[in-house]
């Protein structure tokens, strides 16, 4: 398999649990039209009342197309990958299906159970997409990216105060988390807030180092740890253990004032802006660019794109094609825009409609982190790299949780990947 390796401009790979074979869409029927006449297209996506994109997607494509009935297939985050995987391997006929990493679309796509969409891209201004070259299979494409998000530092400005945010390196922002943080026992405030997913380390130590996530040599991930695990024993964030354990999720951290900073994807804006007008939250938030090993003046980080396919068994691929299309359009990009999402397709007339969202920060500070340099895409593609992500994934555990030195978890992740996989 050979798939283009290219920068993505714009999420993180979730470990799910054993599921059922089927799923159950928000009205509960299994069939092909509706009771006025209408074509349904059912589409697999997660977390429906959390996740307002979808909402603005299915109703901006509905009232363009009133003929055709999109019906959502909610499935919890954590449990989607294996949740969608199961589902095609059992022949279900959910029409269309979110790619939530490249990673999942590269394995769901060599297997042929998606349809090709390569004939739809050839309708494209493919310039004005961000992402889109991540779902090139030897010139042959099964997705189209709706959406791109890259990781930047969001932060609570009342907490941070008049500090400067604008050009921090990893050094800087972790003296900041611990000048941050504040308190005791119930009432501790900390400077910053990890979330336990492998990415926060080893992607964004491989995008700033040039580091190889596939290569099986990984001491390049050596001092990106050694400023986590500092961190902690600074006491400057919850502890890998306490987050994992408790399973505490990186929006009540910010949102409830336990912690002053969180680097995160993009994407987060979207539901911040939600939770705001719902009277969930109050928080004065604003985004810094990420921060940086070097101090060149660059922003370098990482992300990934996030798209729609069409089932390969899909009872209406006609209506699936075209709802994928045009979420992944102009329009779609437009529905997003209005509720803060970063949409793979972009222009003048999106960006700006992005900022004017109500509630989204328009500091000088926020719109820089949302024009990096260079974004890499989170994991490199290759048939290679589900395996290695399982195992990066198990030592970045135990590295983070105190079960193995940095060495030592580096060292078994270098001979794990070398003997096991390579």
């Amino acid at each position: 398999m050979k798939l283009k390796k290219k920068f993505a401009r714009i999420a993180p790979l979730v470990v799910a649990t054993a599921l059922t074979a089927t799923a159950c869409n928000a009205s509960g029927t299994d069939s092909s039209s509706s009771s006025d006449g209408k074509t349904v297209v059912k589409i697999a996506l997660w977390n429906y009342k959390t996740t307002p994109e979808f909402k603005a997607l299915i109703d901006g494509f509905e009232a363009k197309n009133p003929d055709i009935d999109v019906q959502p297939v909610d499935i919890l985050a954590d449990n989607y990958p294996d949740k969608v995987t199961t589902m095609l391997a059992g022949g279900d006929t959910t029409d269309v299906l979110t790619m939530k990493n490249v990673t999942d679309y590269a394995r769901y796509a060599t297997r042929g159970q998606l349809l090709p969409l390569t004939d739809e891209t050839t309708k494209l201004d493919k310039a004005s997409y961000s992402g889109l070259d991540d779902y090139d299979l030897d010139g042959k494409y099964y997705a189209l990216p709706y959406r791109s998000d890259f990781w930047v530092l969001f932060y609570n400005k009342d907490m941070a105060g008049k500090a400067d945010m604008s050009k921090l390196t990893w050094d800087d922002y972790a003296k900041l988390a611990e000048r941050f943080t504040k308190g005791s026992g119930s009432d501790k405030v900390y400077g910053t807030y990890h979330h336990i997913w492998r990415s926060v380390v080893q992607a964004m130590s491989s995008a700033q180092t040039g580091g190889d996530q596939l290569g099986g040599d990984y001491a390049f991930f050596k001092d990106q740890y050694e400023m986590a695990l500092g961190l902690q024993k600074a006491k400057a964030t919850l502890s890998f253990s306490a987050a994992s354990s408790n399973q505490v999720t990186y929006d009540s951290q910010l949102t409830t004032g336990k912690a002053a900073m969180v680097p995160m994807g993009s994407w987060w804006a979207a539901a911040l802006l939600a939770e705001k007008k719902q009277g969930k939250n109050d928080i004065n938030w604003g985004m810094a660019p990420i921060p940086q090993i070097k101090s060149d003046g660059k922003t370098v980080t990482f992300g990934s794109p996030t798209a729609f396919a069409v089932n390969k068994k899909a009872k209406n691929a006609d209506a699936a094609k075209k709802f994928v299309t045009w979420a992944s359009g102009p329009e779609g990009a437009a529905a997003v825009a209005k509720i803060g999402v970063t949409p793979a397709y972009t222009s003048g007339k999106i960006l700006d409609t992005f900022f004017s969202v109500d509630g989204m920060p328009t500091d000088e500070l926020s719109r820089k982190a949302m024009q990096p340099t260079t974004v890499q895409l989170e994991m490199p593609v290759s048939d290679k790299t589900s395996d290695i992500d399982q195992i990066l994934k198990e030592e970045h555990e135990l590295i983070m949780s105190g079960e193995k030195s940095v060495d030592e978890g580096i060292k078994e992740m270098d001979d794990r990947v070398r003997n096991e996989v390579q």
